[in-house]
């Protein structure tokens, strides 16, 4: 079976969306509830965006859909309002947690960095403090023993992302590379 779809000119999208079906309150409570689901899943994309960079997922999916078109009532409309409303809220409190967690990762780094020898061996992950990649901030004795004996502490960034394990090579014995196994 084949759907074609319909394309509407704007003079037809508003013709249909002011047709007769409901009377002129219910249509305005319709659309009233249209506006207001349509700002909830913008902000709601809005949330998704702000929290990109981290690695917590903000929810923002949608329940899925019925079969088959249909119009919904009032109470469905009111229902999907309450849902998006309700969503929107936990992500919002969860992008606000993960902003003062980073903000207090931030000051910690601060202190870290004027009096490395009160915050000895403390490590911050870059993507705690909301900036992207690899990487962690560690105090760490410079000069090794010696520095850490003598209470020469210092803040060092990682050198980055862990090297990958090359692949292993695959041959007739699968030993290790440089071996032929016969």
């Amino acid at each position: 079976m084949v759907v074609e779809e319909i394309q509407f000119t704007p003079g037809q999208r508003e013709a249909v969306r002011n047709a007769p079906f409901a009377p002129p309150g219910e249509r305005a409570a319709r659309r009233s509830l249209r506006d207001q689901i349509a700002r909830m899943e913008r902000d709601l994309g809005e949330c998704l965006v702000t929290a990109f960079p981290a690695h917590e997922r903000v929810d923002v999916g949608m329940a899925p859909p019925t079969v088959g078109p249909r119009i919904l009532s009032l109470g469905d409309l009111e229902t999907t309002r309450d849902d998006l409303a309700a969503r929107l809220r936990a992500a919002r409190d969860q992008v606000a947690r993960r902003g003062e967690i980073q903000e207090r990762n931030r000051v910690l780094l601060e202190k870290m960095r004027i009096d490395p020898k009160r915050h000895k061996f403390v490590r911050i992950p870059r993507e705690d403090l909301g900036i992207p990649g690899c990487g962690a901030y560690e105090v760490r004795p410079r000069m090794g023993i010696v520095g850490m004996f003598m209470g020469w502490w210092q803040v060092k960034l990682s050198s980055g992302c862990p090297l990958g394990v090359p692949p292993r090579p695959r041959g007739r014995g699968g030993g290790p590379p440089g071996r032929l196994i016969t």
